[in-house]
């Protein structure tokens, strides 16, 4: 914030008087928040730290004791150091007592061999303090502008710690309570030399009191939380970047503080308005399962984030797994957000339950994902059996429904993470409203093998050849029925299901038999089929699954 000793005497005003530092030369950088000019030899009661004295020493004690007094009462009260001009009482020479005392004290003592308008200097120096505390009245003000907004508009912690990285020019992490990284930002270094290793590192930095600088590492630590509950740390890394090296030392490290104090309430006030919604952790990890399936993250940053995270994915067998809410009544969207958090937090607690290592996160509205990380002695198929246990546990405990949980082909390297999640979903889909027949499942959970028919149809349903082919064999039906307003899609389904039994069909219809064959009659006729026939038959019913598939 202020000018230091050594700044000031660069300035030309200072400098004309040819100023010479003859003790306490270590201290220049002390801070001047004012500039006293006074003869008494008992200033020293007036003063409130600080000062930078100008005198000429004419009034200054004559004897050894008394020079040591005045250097020592200037100690004391915090000057920021003397300057004493020659020509009236002194001209080649300090009093060696005088020199020794200020040495000793660790005062900043300099002489002016030419003789200087102290009025000038003292004008100077007075612009610069007041210069200086207009612009940290600035900086601090955009400070709080620019966090301010990001609270109001209920910016993600990323956000927040991109935005500490790009104004302090340093990296920025933002950890939980077990030290591991929720979100980062490089400031331009190289991501997996700041993050290696980074719980041991962070582990040993233990500053005193809830915002402190670690003299070791040379990091700035804030402590981030609310109403005595603390759930992470911020940590501004390093020294500033060169687009900070104009700021003098002092005044950037009370800015950083400032600006990392900020930044700390903003997270721990959004923190508070969006508890309803899912954990931060949860949040982290939902990202970057995005990543995965949208490809925006690269193979490198998923697994560096991921090993920050306490979930190691490289040189591991990766598992994609799926967990689909059976869909009912419509529920509110606050109701809905609600039960997807409680939902997704439930998964998580099964994951601890059962010591997994898995990336669980929120992938749409109704589904959750998990990235289980199995290392070389795990069991796969026991790891995922005891998982889909607890889970089930855990949800009846919580009076849930049971989900549809689908697995995907396990894969060898971080790179092929995405197709085993894609394969999750795409089971997960086809299973949970034709769930196969009873004792098909091959576990407790659903793999690819077991959907069959319909998970194939599932697969291809964007195809344009599958769609061709459903338009093909049921296009007039269903024309038909759109324009009469009648059911014959259903009637044939009715009967393809009853396995081609026409008395079990119509009483399945709720129809009479009569009834229900005349309906049969019409949609031969629309179709120009016989249903007697087993192959005609079987195509419409592959058709009736695939138009199934390309409806959802």
């Amino acid at each position: 914030m202020f000018p230091t000793v050594a700044r000031v005497l660069d300035l030309d005003v200072v400098s004309r008087g040819l100023p010479e530092v003859v003790a306490g030369r270590e201290h220049l950088e002390r801070p001047v928040r004012w500039v006293h000019v006074s003869e008494l030899a008992d200033i020293a009661g007036t003063l409130q730290g600080g000062e930078l004295i100008l005198t000429t020493g004419i009034a200054l004690p004559e004897d050894r004791e008394g020079l040591a007094r005045y250097v020592r009462e200037l100690a004391d009260v915090g000057v920021a150091g003397l300057v004493v001009e020659f020509g009236r009482r002194y001209f080649d020479n300090l009093p060696r007592a005088l020199v020794h005392a200020a040495e000793q004290r660790g005062l900043p003592l300099i002489v002016l061999r030419r003789e200087l308008r102290f009025v000038a200097v003292t004008e100077a120096v007075h612009a610069l303090v007041v210069n200086a505390q207009l612009e940290e009245l600035r900086s601090s003000e955009e400070i709080h502008q620019t966090f301010n907004e990001l609270a109001v508009e209920g910016a993600e912690p990323v956000e927040v710690v991109q935005q500490v990285s790009r104004m302090a020019g340093a990296p920025v992490v933002l950890e939980n309570l077990s030290h591991q990284v929720l979100a980062y930002d490089t400031g331009g270094q190289n991501a997996q030399v700041l993050l290696a290793g980074w719980e041991s590192r962070s582990r040993g930095v233990r500053p005193k009191g809830r915002t402190g600088h670690d003299p070791r590492t040379g990091w700035l630590v804030t402590a981030v939380g609310a109403r005595g509950h603390d759930w992470g740390r911020l940590l501004l890394l390093g020294t500033p970047s060169s687009a900070q090296e104009d700021v003098a030392p002092e005044k950037a490290s009370h800015r950083h503080t400032m600006l990392l104090e900020r930044a700390a309430a903003t997270l721990a006030l959004n923190r508070l308005l969006v508890r309803d919604r899912e954990s931060l952790e949860r949040q982290t990890h939902r990202t970057l399962l995005s990543g995965i399936l949208t490809h925006a993250l690269t193979v490198s940053d998923v697994a560096l984030r991921a090993s920050a995270l306490g979930v190691p994915l490289e040189g591991r067998r990766l598992v994609g797994v799926v967990l689909r809410m059976r869909r009912g009544s419509a529920p509110a969207a606050l109701e809905a957000q609600a039960r997807l958090r409680d939902f997704t937090e439930t998964a998580a607690a099964a994951v601890r339950e059962k010591r997994l290592t898995a990336l669980v996160g929120a992938l749409d509205d109704e589904a959750v994902g998990l990235l289980v990380s199995l290392g070389a002695r795990d069991d796969e198929h026991s790891a995922l059996d005891g998982f889909a246990s607890s889970l089930r546990r855990l949800l009846l405990e919580a009076e849930q429904p049971e989900p549809v949980i689908a697995v995907g082909s396990s894969v060898g390297a971080v790179r092929d993470a995405r197709r085993t999640l894609v394969e999750a979903t795409q089971v997960a889909d086809a299973a949970l409203h034709d769930a196969p027949a009873s004792g098909a499942r091959s576990a407790s959970y659903y793999r690819l093998p077991d959907v069959r028919l319909r998970g194939l149809l599932h697969l291809l349903r964007d195809d344009a050849r599958l769609q061709t082919y459903v338009e093909r064999e049921l296009g007039p039906l269903l024309a038909y029925d759109a324009e009469h307003g009648s059911q014959l899609i259903q009637m044939l389904r009715v009967y393809l299901e009853q396995g081609r039994n026409k008395s079990a069909a119509a009483d399945a219809a709720h129809l009479s038999r009569p009834s229900f064959y005349d309906r049969l009659h019409k949609v031969e006729r629309v179709l120009g089929v016989d249903l007697d026939q087993v192959e005609s038959c079987l195509s419409l019913h592959v058709a009736l699954l695939a138009l199934d598939a390309v409806r959802r």
